[in-house]
């Protein structure tokens, strides 16, 4: 049975952890930023005992971040967690964790990047719905975060279906070092690569990070999805595409009803005509519907989507539409 968390309502408590790198990472100025934006929205912050820890690859023990994590599902006062940041790690946590514990405990998981590999195991293991959304350093940005807080909202607060809108203009920079200085770009919208129209489960996320799974009992069923794939400026076109393929050669992958691309960051030199060449050589996804540049990755600004939730796409020449029925 599929388990939704209870949304979240004014007064509610929000834990943050650090299942991947270390909070104390992130700047002391964008951490108050943060914890006030969140506070503005009516929650109260609390963290883990553990979430400034940093060992030699700025991240922390295994049983440091799994003791975090298992407290923040089990404390009853918590509604909320939210991830400090992504980085690498988190699937350390994978054969150590309390599923069980998880499940009896349902509560919303939010965080994206590194986090994919934990949301969507969590997901594989207890049907639990989790969330790919901003971490709390995200909401550290001062300039160009309204859409991001708008979708936050609208997964995480509300129950309506929603659909997802391009935002007007996007960032690629590295904000966190100069909040003040700021280069938005002009949306150009989805980009429509294949026509047709999908219903499925949603997984996915950072796909280089999703492929962690692979092989394991984490990795969740491919059937009746639409899979949400982003990678970051790490990646490029060879890599995504060998990163795609290894997603197209696993088991139940001929049922993958539709997919999503997320947003390239530039330093992966993709393009629309790199990644539809790249789509066109692949026989198993000639006929699903494919849509790309929606706003999910490394760039901002970022939707919130639900890890087990259902979305609803329909592409064709004079429309795109892309819905969260349930969430």
């Amino acid at each position: 049975m599929l388990l939704i968390p209870t949304k979240l309502k004014i007064g509610d408590e929000i834990r943050v952890i650090a299942p991947a790198r270390s909070l104390s990472i992130i700047s002391n100025d964008i951490q108050a930023i943060a914890i006030r934006k969140i506070q503005e929205m009516g929650f109260k912050v609390t963290f883990s005992e553990n979430v400034r820890e940093k060992d030699d690859f700025n991240s922390s023990l295994i049983q440091s971040r799994v003791e975090d994590l298992h407290r923040a599902f089990k404390d009853k006062k918590v509604r909320g967690i939210l991830t400090a940041i992504g980085g690498y790690n988190s699937n350390q946590l994978l054969s150590y964790l309390d599923y069980d514990l998880i499940q009896k405990n349902p509560k919303i998981l939010c965080g994206f990047s590194d986090i994919t590999c934990l949301t969507n195991a969590i997901f594989a293991q207890t049907n639990l719905v989790t969330y790919s959304g901003p971490h709390l350093s995200s909401f550290g940005m001062i300039k160009g975060f309204e859409y991001t807080l708008d979708y936050f909202k609208k997964c995480l607060l509300e129950n309506n279906h929603f659909e997802f809108l391009s935002s007007k203009e996007w960032s690629d920079d590295p904000w966190f070092t100069d909040q003040n200085n700021r280069n938005f770009i002009k949306n150009e919208g989805f980009w429509l690569i294949n026509e047709g129209k999908a219903k499925g489960k949603i997984l996915g996320g950072n796909q280089c990070t999703f492929n962690l799974l692979q092989g394991t009992q984490f990795m969740p069923h491919l059937e009746n999805t639409i899979l949400f794939l982003e990678d970051d400026e790490e990646a490029h076109p060879e890599t995504i595409d060998r990163d795609l393929q290894s997603i197209i050669h696993q088991r139940g992958f001929d049922k993958v009803r539709g997919i999503v691309f997320g947003r390239c960051q530039k330093a992966t030199k993709m393009t629309r005509e790199l990644l539809t060449a790249i789509i066109r050589t692949k026989k198993e996804l000639n006929k699903i519907p494919i849509i790309a540049n929606v706003d999910f990755g490394h760039t901002t600004p970022t939707i919130t989507f639900p890890i087990g939730g259902t979305a609803r796409l329909e592409v064709n020449k004079s429309k795109v539409k892309l819905e969260i029925l349930q969430h």
